[in-house]
């Protein structure tokens, strides 16, 4: 399997070699995260690869909302990390089931996942990100979750996040819930 590598500093690294342009070819490959990676990492990884903003629609919000915080210092006490998993679940019994497959971002605090649309990004770029695993839910039946490592591709960790963010962006309509 081809894999990429995200580096703190921002940058793509495949073979050994730093991507120079083109980050788009790397969307399916399998993601693998520098130790210390960050939220903030991210951001500057989307600054060096300006392309991949181009995958929400919400990223001119992100990124301006990214050059307003300070500089470190953004995190919080409530979770000691941030973790991207997916979930496999079967719904829909009795009646028609159906599955969903879903990428989640959250904060974890001990084994409590915590969700970020409450916390600003000024809290959050300085925490570290982790690669979780895959929940497998049948039927709602959450006592009985089925945890499986798993891959994560470029474009799943990208998406995943920018989909979680964009509830902190969205418009004021949508943000009075606070």
């Amino acid at each position: 399997m081809n894999i990429i590598t995200l580096k703190n500093d921002g940058l793509l690294v495949h073979d050994g070699k730093t991507v120079e342009s083109e980050p788009l070819a790397f969307l399916p490959f399998k993601t693998e995260l520098e130790d210390g990676y960050t939220l903030r990492s991210c951001f500057t990884m989307f600054q060096k690869y300006p392309l991949l903003t181009k995958l929400s629609f919400f990223f001119p919000a992100y990124m301006k909302r990214y050059a307003e915080c300070p500089r470190n210092g953004c995190i919080t006490s409530d979770f000691t990390h941030l973790e991207l998993s997916k979930t496999v679940e079967m719904i829909g019994f009795p009646g028609k089931p159906q599955l969903e497959i879903y990428t989640s971002f959250d904060g974890i605090g001990g084994n409590q996942a915590c969700e970020l649309k409450r916390y600003p990004l000024e809290n959050l770029l300085d925490m570290t990100i982790r690669l979780g695993k895959l929940k497998h839910i049948v039927f709602g039946d959450k006592v009985d979750i089925f945890e499986f490592e798993t891959i994560f591709t470029l474009f799943e960790f990208v998406d995943g996040i920018a989909w979680v963010l964009s509830f902190q962006t969205g418009p004021l309509e949508c943000q009075l819930r606070r």
